[in-house]
């Protein structure tokens, strides 16, 4: 196993701090630093900037981060047992480590990170990790305030990630993830490189803006996706009368097949319905 610092092995860490993962914080450490180097290493060239850590844990991908010369790493951790340990990084690296204590779907991150240049790297607890990345790639602002996202998620929530249309796991998170970011996953990473070993494979995610995304409004876009794929066995003439009464209507104006399932629309499409939704609100 690589050896990326001189702090001790993270099961001594963990073994010293009594950091039994709990699994009601989504809690999976990830203690091969063999691994946490080449997450750091994915996410690009950080001796420039800040990168934003959610869920640090003992530290293994912190230590990674900042062995790779990130200028800072802001974490932000819930888990009170975990301080001090991050604690114990921040002395072997001073100046550069700063820890939030606190629960990140809480935290502002743009008022945490200022004006610098952020790319977001973390294993995200499982429990939060979706409505993070939602969060990330819904913010009003565009471009946002992060210049990358590397992320560990279940290698499932990868999938639906990264989906293309007409596929099982293409969906709501596929087209906004699309519409707004390139990129998908790099590698997956097995069960037995954790603690505990999760039941499932997870993947980790790369993922840049789009910096010039189709014209769409996004709250019109949301809507859209989540009635579409809210009854995605459905057809668009069906699973959109939620919205509308006239959603044949809709669907035509939009130029698509009022008989299509949302599985069958790629990101263009969704688009389309949602600016001639927009359109009709507006009248």
């Amino acid at each position: 196993m690589a050896q990326i610092d001189d702090l001790p092995p993270l099961r001594d860490v963990i073994a010293a701090h009594g950091l039994n993962a709990k699994k009601s914080l989504g809690q999976n450490f990830l203690l091969d630093l063999n691994l946490t180097s080449r997450i750091a290493r994915s996410a690009g060239s950080l001796e420039d900037c800040t990168v934003l850590e959610v869920g640090p844990g003992p530290g293994g991908l912190t230590r990674a981060l900042l062995a790779a010369g990130a200028k800072r790493v802001i974490a932000i951790e819930k888990d009170s047992r975990c301080l001090p340990a991050l604690a114990e990084i921040s002395a072997h690296y001073p100046g550069r480590l700063e820890v939030i204590e606190g629960d990140a779907l809480e935290i502002d991150p743009v008022a945490l990170t200022g004006r610098d240049k952020v790319r977001i790297a973390a294993n995200l607890p499982y429990n939060v990790g979706t409505q993070l990345l939602i969060n990330w790639i819904t913010t009003p602002q565009w471009p946002p305030f992060w210049s990358s996202l590397t992320l560990m998620f279940q290698k499932e929530v990868g999938e639906r990630i990264s989906a293309s249309p007409a596929s099982k796991a293409y969906g709501r998170l596929a087209v906004l993830a699309g519409w707004r970011c390139k990129g998908g996953i790099l590698f997956d990473i097995s069960p037995k490189a954790f603690t505990p070993p999760p039941k499932v494979t997870s993947a980790v995610v790369h993922l840049t803006p789009n910096l010039s995304p189709l014209p769409c409004d996004l709250k019109a876009l949301e809507k859209i996706t989540a009635a579409a794929f809210g009854q995605r066995r459905k057809m668009l003439r069906a699973s959109l009368r939620s919205l509308t009464p006239d959603a044949e209507d809709l669907v035509t104006k939009a130029g698509l097949k009022p008989t299509a399932r949302a599985e069958e629309i790629d990101i263009a499409g969704f688009v389309e319905l949602a600016n001639t939704f927009r359109a009709a609100q507006a009248v």
